[in-house]
């Protein structure tokens, strides 16, 4: 009847992609998977993309009748898994799920121990520290022939059970799957609302986008701040504040217009960012000088660039690993989909 019975925003790779130069002279295809709960009677999907207006445009439609019997149901890939966090019904928590990457069968117990490792960091931080009790954490043990990931720009291949790999775009530091496929058939062993692939190398680095997935390497420096960075963006869909770091992407954000990622303002629209949290005695725009350290203000530069766009602190989790939490903006972001979650 034309009724709205179900929504929900996500990104994907493939949208970071079209922002490359490679994307200028190439076509590629990404595979993308929609996540939502069954209808009982046949229903339309519809799929939006931004324009740039940041207008939401349908780009796809498909009418789908639940009763199809060439829908396929049941689990294609099964795992062992275990619920190392139980706060109860995964109806009224955040279900986490981290899933093993390169890990083979001999190191599922090694799995199993960087989880409660990852975990412990993940509670131990501000907001995440007052909503343990919010959360279920499931870690399934999807192991892999080989131990390890690729590594591309080393001629280092693995063969691995969701083909992951650092070099995305040429940035070694980005650690991402192209085979989401893969990523969400092993995910779907349990109930879940965030995936975190655990992938089992010392390398830095990692990858997050928002409702798709937060990657995170096991070891390496700084490893678990990374993890909370990675899951800022997967959670939250919080924008990356750093602007001096190399980075693949070319006119990521058009300036005319405000972006939708709580953390970040152009100005055009501030209203309906972070305002409401800004001191009287705090200028707009605030000058990037250590006596405003700690302060919630907007500070000129992020998202890729050091002019034209604002960042809500001074230091922040989302703009560089030397800072020790998450801003305020991130927190509240961070907090508002956590009670998302749990249907609050």
């Amino acid at each position: 009847d034309g009724k709205l019975i179900f929504s929900r925003g996500f990104c994907t790779l493939y949208e970071e992609w079209q922002t490359t130069a490679e994307a200028e002279s190439i076509r590629r295809a990404f595979d993308q998977v929609i996540l939502f709960p069954t209808p009982k009677d046949p229903f339309l999907l519809e799929i939006f993309g931004r324009d740039g207006q940041n207008q939401f445009q349908v780009k796809y439609e498909l009418h789908i009748d639940p009763d199809d019997p060439y829908i396929k149901k049941g689990l294609t890939r099964e795992f062992s898994f275990e619920k190392l966090v139980d706060n109860g019904n995964p109806e009224e928590r955040l279900d986490l799920v981290f899933v093993a990457e390169g890990y083979t069968h001999e190191e599922v117990e090694q799995f199993y121990e960087d989880v409660r490792k990852f975990s412990d960091y993940l509670f131990g931080v501000v907001p995440f520290n007052q909503a343990q009790d919010q959360f279920n954490v499931w870690a399934v043990a999807s192991t892999s022939p080989d131990s390890g990931v690729d590594l591309p720009g080393e001629s280092v291949w693995k063969k691995t059970v969701m083909n992951a790999n650092f070099y995305t775009f040429g940035s070694k530091r980005y650690l991402t799957t192209e085979d989401i496929k893969s990523v969400r058939d092993i995910a779907g062993n349990v109930p879940y609302d965030v995936i975190c692939v655990l992938v089992n190398t010392p390398e830095y680095g990692g990858g997050g986008i928002y409702n798709h997935y937060c990657m995170a390497s096991s070891g390496g420096r700084t490893a678990g701040i990374v993890f909370v960075h990675e899951l800022g963006h997967a959670l939250a869909g919080l924008g990356d504040e750093y602007y001096s770091s190399s980075v693949a992407y070319e006119g990521f954000f058009n300036l005319s217009i405000e972006p939708w990622q709580p953390n970040l303002t152009t100005l055009v629209d501030f209203d309906s960012k972070w305002k409401d949290l800004l001191s009287d005695i705090i200028p707009v725009p605030t000058p990037n000088l250590q006596e405003y350290a700690g302060k919630t203000g907007v500070f000129e530069g992020g998202g890729y660039l050091a002019e034209g766009i604002y960042r809500p602190a001074l230091d922040c989790w989302m703009k560089s690993n030397d800072a020790t939490e998450f801003c305020e903006v991130c927190k509240h972001a961070i907090q508002k989909m956590i009670d998302y979650h749990c249907g609050k």
